[in-house]
């Protein structure tokens, strides 16, 4: 009697695989044809990807914006190839889309601070203000490392790593120190007041143009800038190469300082004058208390 089942059962099988052979050879070709459109979608990204990262790279372009729109493409092309083989095995697309679309409304609600920190970095690489190797001042001063999706990594001169979210930087100020190959030192010299204000300028021109590294096609601007409280205060304006500005002004204050000593030009300490006045006490009527 089992036998009489299993044999009516694979009757039952085989007359419905007669019946519906045009139904299923349709639903394998169009898997057939969505398993090819993933695989092909697939390389697809990767050769436009990679292409594209190569052109933009020959093209001089920092490598951190050739990686991310490379990537940025890469993802692309594979979101739409996975919506076409689902088109393909008879998927709506469109209730896909408003799933997906709904999942990416709660997500980002979700995930509001790291989106930001995501747009600050599309931003940052889009508009490139520093690139990989540049010193900057973000808030934290620091040679850039890299400039990944959502933070960006800086060295300190005194060899520490800082991370540093990318909305925080796009949010403040930046400034950027190597971006120009040329760049002006100022001094703040303070003299006695009994000092000849001529005199004092001319010493300070003297050192300054017999210093080599200074640009001296860019003008150097020497005045008397303030009078301070306890000093005439001087200041000196010159440029130099980016790579020897901090060097220029440790070499150019040694000088002035040689140079004031030398002449007898004095240089005050701050200080203030107290004036004592004693007040004469009250006459007492002796008369009065008796």
């Amino acid at each position: 009697m089992e036998d009489l089942n299993v044999v009516d059962g694979i009757s039952n099988a085989g007359s419905w695989l007669v019946r519906n052979q045009a139904l299923l050879l349709s639903y394998a070709v169009n898997i057939v044809a969505a398993i090819a459109i993933i695989i092909i979608g697939m390389l697809v990204a990767r050769i436009v990807s990679n292409t594209l990262n190569r052109l933009m790279r020959a093209r001089h372009l920092d490598a951190t914006v050739a990686d991310f729109l490379s990537a940025l493409v890469r993802y692309g092309i594979i979101a739409f190839t996975l919506i076409a083989a689902l088109g393909r095995v008879g998927v709506q697309t469109a209730s896909v889309i408003a799933v997906l679309g709904a999942a990416g409304l709660a997500i980002g609600l979700a995930l509001q601070g790291s989106l930001s920190n995501l747009a600050a970095g599309v931003l940052l690489v889009t508009f490139r203000p520093f690139r990989t190797g540049e010193f900057i001042d973000i808030g934290v001063l620091g040679t850039v490392q890299n400039v990944q999706i959502f933070s960006t990594t800086l060295k300190t001169a005194d060899g520490k790593i800082v991370v540093v979210p990318n909305g925080k930087i796009i949010a403040g100020n930046i400034t950027n120190f190597s971006r120009e190959p040329e760049r002006r030192n100022e001094f703040i010299i303070g003299v006695a007041y009994d000092a000849d204000v001529d005199e004092v300028i001319t010493l300070l021109r003297g050192i300054v143009e017999a210093e080599p590294r200074v640009l001296q096609e860019r003008g150097v601007q020497i005045g008397l800038n303030e009078m301070a409280p306890s000093s005439l205060n001087f200041v000196v304006r010159c440029w130099s190469k980016a790579g020897d500005l901090q060097q220029v002004y440790w070499d150019l204050m040694k000088e002035f300082k040689n140079a004031l000593d030398a002449k007898e030009i004095g240089i005050p300490y701050p200080q203030m004058d107290v004036h004592l006045h004693q007040s004469k006490a009250p006459a007492v009527d002796l008369t009065k208390e008796a």
